[in-house]
């Protein structure tokens, strides 16, 4: 584990309710003592959109010190991350935005980070799961 704590996942959905649920799921295969998890799904209001305040706030309940990876959705989910990346001060620092498959992706990093990879293996494990085959 890094000197500075788990590294912490923020799971962005357009949708609150996705992304609790991939957020629950996530942790409860984790097993045992969790990576910290948060979703960030949906808009303040409960719509279905993004919002850069639910995401900063995730990130910040999930900081550690060791890094943040942050795994989301769709397209406009992607654009909303990486603004709050551009503008420096609203993510906590070693934030960084993972490509990977969201479910599958959010699995795979809660798992590692629960074994104490760094943010690396956390975005390794990620980014492994696009070659997942099911059949």
């Amino acid at each position: 584990m890094s000197e500075g704590g788990t590294v912490g996942v923020v799971l962005v959905s357009h949708s609150k309710e996705v992304a609790a649920a991939v957020a629950a799921l996530a942790t409860g295969l984790a097993g045992g003592r969790a990576a910290p998890v948060a979703p960030a799904g949906g808009t303040p209001d409960g719509g279905l959109g993004t919002s850069s305040e639910l995401i900063a706030e995730a990130a910040a309940s999930v900081d550690e010190g060791a890094g943040v990876a942050v795994l989301v959705d769709l397209g406009s989910a992607v654009l909303t991350v990486k603004a709050l990346l551009a503008e420096g001060d609203e993510l906590p620092d070693a934030t960084r935005l993972i490509d990977a498959p969201f479910l599958e992706g959010a699995v795979a990093a809660v798992v590692t980070a629960s074994a104490g990879g760094d943010l690396d293996a956390v975005e390794a494990a990620a980014s492994e799961a696009y070659g997942y085959r099911k059949v």
